[in-house]
């Protein structure tokens, strides 16, 4: 009332209860990263759970206002990661892969789809639509996470990113999560349909916006914001402090345009989020600059800093914030809700299988003579990379979360006990996957990174024209 009549806000020093609070939840969720990352490889796991015991689901220490704030900035920090993740993607080995990722996530996202059908409906006895709901929210892969698991195990200037199975990773989980939000956004319309809307429209816009963007920003960049960004701005350049305020204007400019399209067309932000950084990584040649001179340099020294200690950290404790975790401790409940996740990883651990048969495909391409013993050798050198895909995409996170709750708060088909069967099977996924993959990185990762097919490539390099290395050996034998 004071505020709307003179027009500002009053000044207040917060009280110490509320800044002790803030302190401890900050100092806890570093400290539990540090226990999390010894103990299970993956941060991210202390994170959610000190946001679940400072959260609503447990012992509701910060305020609720709090709370509606962190998500906001989490959700900030999860944009920063896409957007890292598409400034610092291999575009070649993108283009090269695509189909492969294509692939890929169609089996990521029919495989959870068809399994939910099959255990929900058939098994369990619930509805199609809630089986739909559900098999939605865990056809996703949780975007934030991967990046962040996939980054933290890149150290000392090892970037599985820049990997060809990482980036056929990062597009499979991009197209996954794709998918997902554009069957959320037909659960989130399914009122309107018995209200009367076009069906066609609203699964239609999101497929047509995405695709859109997906064709029109490289061609943008290659044909048309590349030349005039290198000839008009570029070249009125002249010290690496011009460099640096140039670099910030363009990444968060070309950032806000690419979430505001993607908001307004009816595609996911975080979609937009991943296309604007590989649109802005598009915008300078190679040989062109310094590496201070680089965005992913300005980068890592302006946002990277805050997203890394503040924004990520939030973001994975909203996650804790939204499990309801009161609701989950039924009998019947758990035992349905750990065979589903039993279900739920094999959906996504089978998309590996992608990588094994392409290769036995490119060499029967390149062999036509190929004997028994050369296969058995290929699928004995695939089998790490196809364990790194298939487990890095088993995480659902923010975006099983976000639909499940959509498909339960805003449409009267999920029941509740379909809702914890769900929610069950997010979380275990969201913590088995990362622990699996920092178990997998810190055995095998230096043999993936060493791989020739599917490790780090040299540029305009034919990844399928290789064999394995035992494979040559037999063939000279």
């Amino acid at each position: 009332m004071n505020a709307d009549k003179n027009a500002f806000l009053a000044y207040h020093e917060p009280e110490i209860v509320s800044i002790l609070t803030l302190i401890s939840f900050f100092l806890f969720l570093g400290v539990a990263e540090f226990i999390a990352d010894k103990i299970f490889r993956t941060g991210l796991i202390g994170q959610i759970i000190v946001g679940l015991i400072y959260g609503v689901p447990i012992a509701n220490i910060l305020s609720v206002n709090w709370q509606e704030t962190f998500l906001a900035l989490g959700y900030i920090g999860l944009i920063l990661i896409i957007f890292e993740g598409g400034l610092t993607i291999r575009l070649d080995l993108l283009f090269k892969n695509f189909f492969l990722s294509v692939v890929a996530a169609l089996l990521g996202v029919l495989t959870p789809t068809a399994l939910s059908f099959a255990l929900l409906y058939v098994g369990f006895g619930h509805t199609a639509l809630e089986a739909f709901i559900i098999g939605t929210a865990l056809c996703s892969t949780s975007l934030g996470t991967t990046f962040v698991v996939i980054s933290s195990a890149s150290k000392d200037g090892q970037d599985f990113a820049r990997t060809r199975i990482g980036t056929v990773l990062i597009s499979a989980a991009v197209l996954d999560d794709v998918c997902g939000l554009v069957l959320v956004s037909v659960i989130h319309q399914l009122r309107g349909v018995a209200d009367g809307e076009s069906l066609g429209w609203i699964i239609g816009r999101p497929i047509l916006a995405s695709g859109l963007l997906a064709i029109l920003t490289p061609l943008v960049a290659k044909f048309i914001a590349g030349p005039l960004f290198r000839k008009v701005i570029e070249a009125r350049i002249k010290n690496a402090k011009q460099h640096r305020v140039v670099n910030m204007v363009v990444l968060l400019g070309f950032l806000a345009a690419f979430l505001t399209i993607s908001a307004y067309a009816g595609a996911s932000v975080l979609f937009g989020a991943f296309l604007a950084g590989a649109f802005v990584s598009s915008l300078r040649r190679c040989d062109e600059f310094n590496e201070d001179e680089a965005f992913t340099d300005t980068f890592n020294n302006y946002l990277g800093g805050a997203q890394k200690y503040i924004l990520q950290p939030l973001f994975f404790a909203s996650i804790g914030f939204a499990i309801p975790f009161a609701d989950l401790w039924t009998g019947e409940v758990i035992w349905k809700g750990i065979v589903f996740t039993l279900l739920m990883i094999l959906g996504k651990v089978i998309v590996g299988i992608v990588v094994p048969v392409w290769d036995l495909i490119s060499a029967k391409r390149t062999q036509s003579d190929e004997s028994k013993t050369s296969n058995d050798s290929t699928w004995r050198s695939s089998w790490a990379p196809a364990t790194l895909l298939g487990t890095a995409m088993v995480a659902r996170g923010e975006i099983g979360l976000l639909i499940i709750q959509i498909g339960l708060n805003e449409t009267p088909f999920l029941s509740k006990k379909a809702f914890v069967i769900g929610v069950w099977a997010i979380i275990l996924n969201t913590v088995i996957g990362p622990v699996s993959v920092g178990i997998l990185l810190k055995r095998v990762g230096q043999q993936i990174l060493d791989d020739k097919r599917w490790g780090v490539q040299d540029k305009n390099e034919d990844t399928d024209l290789k064999l394995p290395e035992e494979t040559r050996e037999d063939h000279h034998e």
